[in-house]
């Protein structure tokens, strides 16, 4: 395979399409079908290959480019719920460099390029992402991501989860709509499988796709049925935001009684990201859950933690 740089123009357009083909496919087997048919670094490979195409010939982004989709769409069995604000994927880079580019165009965003910035660091949990929506401290309706605009209806489903409030306390936003991931811990995958094999039943590929393919089920007994938890770790709507960082949303969510994952840290220096990476990396065979592959860094909007 040619290196981008030596890439003519034509051999770009044609792989492109190729990237959007291979791209796609994966996406449905990920996001719809919960059964993918590439690994982690596979898929992520294919992702960076054509981002780099794209930054040396921006004049050949196409219209269906992997880097403008967000998930896929849901599947006509499922009711559909829009998402007031979208439901975005997470960039990934692959080297402390380019972490210490994302902290860069943080700070010239935020126009404070000689401060220094708090970051918060959180493990991300190879699960199924949830948008929890409550009024008037009530849980209304839940929802997948889809493909960020609209996902799939799983309001049912997700009320048959132990972890997920139903009834919030006095003083929580009047509208306040919950983000996390929904997620099956490794002794729950196990037990799963083996019961299924004695039964018959189709076995799971590892924990995501169980986790996956019971929360998105028409029929919310079988969600009922197996063993599901979940992390919050941001908001969407909301009608009154009563925290002004990260880390103080995540102390209101363990007021209201949501499961904060207690491996979320600040870090206040680029060392201190990429020591917290390592140390996940080093812990990693042991966390009774999957969080996804080695890629040394997940950018996300972390400015709402600024200080």
């Amino acid at each position: 395979m040619k290196e981008v740089k030596d890439l003519s123009r034509k051999e770009a357009e044609t792989e492109l399409a190729l990237l959007a083909q291979k791209i796609a496919a994966a996406d449905t087997a990920y996001y719809q079908n919960d059964a993918p048919d590439l690994t982690d670094a596979e898929y992520d490979a294919l992702k960076h290959r054509n981002t780099a195409i794209e930054v040396k010939f921006p004049d050949l982004v196409r219209i269906d480019s992997p880097s403008k989709r967000i998930g896929a769409a849901v599947q006509s069995k499922f009711n559909k719920i829009e998402h007031k604000f979208p439901m975005l994927s997470l960039g990934d880079v692959f080297s402390i460099a380019e972490v210490a580019d994302f902290v860069m165009s943080v700070k010239r965003f935020l126009n404070v390029a000689g401060e220094a910035i708090d970051f918060m660091a959180e493990p991300k949990i190879d699960g199924l992402s949830f948008a929890a929506r409550y009024e008037n401290g009530v849980f209304i309706s839940g929802a997948t991501r889809g493909d960020g605009m609209v996902g799939e209806d799983i309001t049912e489903n997700l009320k048959t989860l132990k972890q997920l409030p139903l009834q919030l306390p006095q003083g929580v936003p009047e509208v306040l709509e919950v983000r996390g991931e929904v997620y099956m811990a490794k002794r729950d995958f196990l037990a799963l499988n083996e019961r299924n094999a004695a039964e018959r039943k189709k076995l799971f590929a590892n924990p995501r796709n169980a986790a996956a393919g019971s929360l998105r089920q028409l029929n919310p007994r079988i969600t009922a049925e197996r063993k599901l938890s979940l992390w919050a770790y941001t908001w969407g709507e909301v009608s009154e935001r009563q925290w002004s960082t990260q880390a103080e949303f995540f102390n209101k969510l363990e007021e209201w009684g949501f499961p904060v994952n207690p491996l979320n840290n600040i870090c206040h220096t680029l060392n201190d990201i990429e020591q917290n990476f390592r140390h996940i990396m080093e812990i990693r065979a042991d966390l009774p859950y999957d969080i996804e592959s080695t890629r040394l860094f997940d950018t996300y909007a972390a400015v709402g933690d600024c200080t």
